[in-house]
């Protein structure tokens, strides 16, 4: 089945309160992500597929975001065939932080893209 082309944003496109999900390791986000945004690995996506859906059940788009695109373009793909409007935040984190977006790190320290 195709569903077309995948539904891709930039990151300028990104509202400051747009719904974040960040589908990147553990050590990748303890580094920097952008503060709020929902963290579930692509690793174990499937299994806690349920914690994306009780968080985006008001139907809001949810922008996902990897290290630069590839993953969370595999994740996107897995949403739209579930029914989410959901979209590929393009050039991922390192996109996110070359505009100069905000990022927060787990231990306080700046934020980086690891």
């Amino acid at each position: 089945m195709n569903y077309g082309p995948l539904p891709t944003v930039d990151v300028a496109a990104v509202p400051v309160d747009g719904f974040v999900l960040d589908v990147r390791e553990d050590d990748e986000w303890a580094a920097g992500h952008v503060d709020g945004a929902l963290h579930i690995p692509m690793s174990g996506f499937v299994a806690r597929f349920g914690e994306l859906t009780a968080a985006a059940e008001d139907g809001r788009r949810v922008y996902v975001m990897c290290r630069v695109g590839g993953r969370s373009a595999q994740v996107t793909q897995y949403l739209v065939q579930q029914g989410i409007d959901a979209v590929n935040i393009d050039g991922g984190m390192l996109a996110w932080d070359g505009a100069g977006r905000p990022m927060v790190a787990d231990s306080g320290n700046p934020a980086f893209v690891a």
